[in-house]
């Protein structure tokens, strides 16, 4: 089975109207044993190929998740890159800004945490925060001590080429960036928030300000809408994931990933005639 993953890409330049795009879709998957076979085989993939990926040590590649609270993101990238070598990822989850980063500029926190050539980074939320949250909540950006500039139109716009040209650079330098916006519905949002309610082992994820952003998410739609179609881009396109059926949401995320490391035609470093010669060399020794 392949997944057609282009079917959940954004076009570049393309306006976004989100109520077009499906939360839940076909299942890649039967029954959950198939599932959890599926998962297995993209998994020992994934891990192959990142393997090639830190040996090779020219490329790296940047994972982005966003998405209303309860969308899956942590659960995504806990079962999707189980099987990833700990020593070759980095899994960042960005909250409220300290002091110390509202100071700098909006990118300046995040780009301090970006993965370096042969290794695999993770954002769980990211700068993206900064055109999402602080466009719903724009007295945020009084704690940033921003320049006193109107919070108009144009202040997001120039955001937005801030970050796609963060992006292209980081395309240009061998970074590829893989973005995800799990799509969840405003009904299967509430039936996980019960959930975390009523099972004793979810209590700790509940608070009651994720019920008070829930009472304006037109607004957050709006903002993930005006973000997604201006930052997406053939480098670095948004992939709108529906997110009402985890698990499913789960094979699309892995198999996007694998197809992008295969992008990248990985070998591992050629061992030269000398290299060679050096290796013969200690294995003489050792036979002795």
């Amino acid at each position: 089975m392949k997944i057609q993953t282009n079917t959940f890409c954004i076009p570049e330049g393309k306006a976004v109207d989100l109520r077009k795009y499906a939360t839940l879709t076909k299942r890649e998957y039967g029954a959950k044993r198939r599932y959890r076979k599926l998962l297995k085989h993209h998994i020992e993939k994934l891990s192959a190929l990142q393997q090639v990926l830190y040996a090779s040590g020219q490329y790296a590649l940047l994972l982005i998740f966003q998405g209303m609270d309860a969308s899956g993101k942590d659960g995504v990238i806990r079962h999707v890159m189980s099987g990833v070598n700990p020593q070759g990822c980095d899994i960042v989850s960005f909250k409220q800004p300290s002091a110390a980063e509202s100071a700098h500029d909006f990118l300046w926190r995040t780009t301090r945490e970006l993965p370096e050539r042969g290794r695999i980074g993770i954002f769980n939320r990211s700068y993206y925060e900064e055109v999402l949250i602080t466009r719903v909540h724009p007295e945020l950006l009084r704690a940033q001590s921003v320049a006193p500039l109107p919070v108009d139109s144009e202040f997001w716009q120039a955001r937005y080429r801030s970050i796609r040209a963060l992006e292209e650079d980081l395309h240009h330098a061998g970074t590829r960036v893989v973005k995800f916006f799990l799509h969840l519905s405003k009904e299967e949002q509430r039936k996980r928030f019960l959930a975390r309610i009523d099972e004793p082992e979810k209590n700790w994820k509940f608070s009651r300000a994720d019920v008070k952003e829930r009472l304006i998410w037109n607004k957050y739609m709006h903002a993930y809408e005006q973000c997604l179609g201006a930052t997406s881009s053939k480098n670095a396109p948004w992939r709108v994931v529906p997110a009402d059926d985890k698990v499913n949401a789960r094979l699309i995320v892995s198999q996007v990933v694998i197809e992008t490391l295969r992008s990248m035609d990985l070998s591992y470093p050629v061992v030269s005639a000398a290299r060679r010669r050096a290796l013969t060399s200690i294995r003489r020794a050792l036979d002795k």
